[in-house]
């Protein structure tokens, strides 16, 4: 019998906000890595019965739906329907936006753990009949429409969400904001705090802002300034109007724009970047700041395939509740790993045959890359010189399948779509590329599992941490990548996986050669020639790796540092 909303109101829980969470792949309610590391989270906290709730939109055109035409995307809205999947709750809120009150109705989603824990997502909805036509829309598209509409979105999530959880009866302990999107939700607490009933104990502003800061946790992912969402002011007073006092909130959120990383900083307690080397780069970009470093983990359970799956079922039992029990891969039989492997990468050529209608050799490596298509991510750099490329392909042959979506508003990433496969077609018949369209949960699990090698080339050091080579971990592929973000921490040269260049500054051209150096000299050559040995990288690689970097550590963190200090 499913957990009724009442069953979750007992206990105080830790209150997750974030603007998307990838609950399951039929509900396309992400983006890309945010969404799917939230999802992640939320799926652990089930596995360790751990008391949350999430909060976020529920997005019902989705972020878009891709389709590739003459090696264009071509994006749609993606659609789904929350009655399908989640159930309507009796509550409505309102918030304030240009000077009228906008309805919020909320979805309730149950995400159940592999231990039989369960944790309730809230997916909050503007689409209800209280509210004018633009107003329904405002949590219809993920990252969608203009800094207006932007800055309405996180009204809802942040000061509606706030509400929605009051109004329902949630008890909550602490607020964790998963990046700044849910920042407006502090002055929503500090503005509780400051217009308490006298029986509750009005507080005077500093004392309702230290308040807050007790209860409130903040994860940041963006290692740039321009990637934190900003609003002017003048944007600011129009759609938010008297909410708050205009000389505290600019003292708190920055004085010419409103900085939601910035106001989520004032007003948090307990700030963590996603990686070592993002909390440093954090801490020189917001100094005075402590910024600690919780390094992102992904679900073992979700993200590894089904033959690697009953592989560690054999050997390690219970793995699924405790994923560090990986770190005795080491003592896997060859065989059965690699009979593991090859019926993923089996999995993984149907795929790519059903997909884009290009068929792979499964006796030949298989180089995988999926990462949302954008210019810092460099899917390019692979590409940087055709002719090495093909070289390399002639000497040592190897096989190239790529996915991944441009933000609709992003030319660059579209170029980028479209290069790669006028390349596809200019080495075709020497190396076979193949681009997979629509990514997403269901692609990204079978491409991890199925790949022989998870290529990952960030201009560093813009790589928060990175997530999908942890996934590629769980199904022992190793991986090849610029040492940025969590790479820094997993790597084991010729253990975990190999590194493209060093930690000096970003070069394209030594960068792509080295990547070419590494493919043709060592990472080829021991797939081709020493079977054994790539074993051991396999193992290695989930020994080190995949023990390590998942979701279960990493919240265990958050709950020792932040949730219960």
């Amino acid at each position: 019998m499913p957990a009724t909303l009442e069953s979750f109101l007992h206990e105080p829980r830790i209150a997750y906000f974030s603007m998307e969470i990838a609950v399951r792949a039929e509900i396309p309610t992400y983006s890309g890595g945010l969404g799917v590391l939230a999802g992640d989270t939320m799926r652990a906290a089930a596995d360790l019965c751990m008391p949350m709730v999430g909060v976020t939109l529920a997005s019902r055109g989705g972020y878009l739906s891709q389709a590739i035409v003459d090696g264009r995307q071509l994006e749609a809205p993606d659609w789904w329907h929350p009655e399908q999947w989640a159930e309507p709750l009796p509550v409505k809120v309102c918030v304030p936006v240009e000077g009228r009150e906008v309805w919020i109705r909320a979805w309730l989603h149950r995400i159940e753990g592999t231990t039989g824990g369960v944790v309730p997502v809230l997916m909050l909805d503007t689409d209800v009949p209280e509210n004018a036509a633009d107003d329904r829309a405002i949590t219809h598209f993920l990252y969608g429409g203009d800094a207006d509409y932007r800055l309405k979105q996180e009204i809802v999530l942040g000061i509606g969400g706030a509400r929605m959880l009051a109004g329902l009866g949630f008890q909550v302990r602490k607020y964790h904001l998963n990046e700044g999107h849910a920042a407006l939700l502090t002055l929503e607490l500090v503005r509780r705090a400051s217009h308490a009933p006298p029986a509750h104990g009005a507080l005077a502003p500093r004392d309702a802002i230290a308040a807050v800061r007790e209860r409130c946790v903040f994860t940041t992912h963006t290692p740039i300034e321009a990637g934190h969402d900003q609003f002017g002011y003048e944007l600011v007073d129009r759609v938010l109007g008297h909410f708050t006092d205009a000389a505290q909130l600019r003292a708190l959120g920055g004085g010419e724009r409103l900085n939601l990383t910035r106001l989520a900083l004032n007003l948090s307690d307990y700030v963590n970047g996603v990686a070592q080397r993002h909390a440093e780069v954090s801490r020189r970009l917001f100094p005075g700041y402590q910024v600690h470093a919780i390094t992102n983990g992904v679900h073992s359970w979700t993200w590894t395939g089904d033959a690697f799956r009953a592989l560690y079922d054999r050997h390690f039992a219970g793995w699924n509740r405790e994923p560090a029990m990986l770190m005795r891969g080491d003592v896997l039989p060859d065989d059965e790993v690699w009979g593991a492997h090859v019926a993923a990468k089996r999995v993984l050529v149907a795929q790519v045959q059903a997909s884009s209608g290009v068929w792979l050799d499964p006796e030949i490596p298989i180089i995988g890359f999926a990462r949302r298509m954008t210019a810092y991510k460099r899917p390019d750099l692979l590409f940087t010189d055709l002719a090495r490329l093909a070289e390399i392909g002639r000497r040592t042959p190897f096989q190239i399948v790529l996915a991944g979506k441009a933000h609709p508003r992003d030319a660059g990433g579209k170029v980028i779509i479209e290069r790669i496969h006028a390349w596809a077609r200019e080495l075709h018949g020497i190396v076979t590329i193949a681009f997979l369209p629509g990514y997403g949960m269901e692609l990204a699990r079978t491409l991890v599992a199925g790949a022989d090698v998870w290529l990952n080339t960030p201009l560093r050091p813009l790589e928060a941490s990175g997530t999908s080579g942890m996934k590629a971990a769980c199904n022992g592929v190793p991986q090849l990548s610029v040492l940025d973000g969590w790479w820094l921490e997993g790597w084991i040269e010729g253990v975990t996986g190999w590194a493209i260049g060093d930690e000096s500054d970003a070069d394209a051209g030594r960068d792509a050669a080295s990547l070419y150096d590494k493919l043709s000299r060592t990472v080829l050559p021991l797939y081709h020639g020493d079977r054994r040995g790539w074993i051991a990288v396999m193992k290695g690689a989930i020994s080190r790796n995949a023990a390590y970097f998942n979701s279960h550590r990493m919240l265990s963190r958050y709950a020792s540092e932040a949730y219960l200090a």
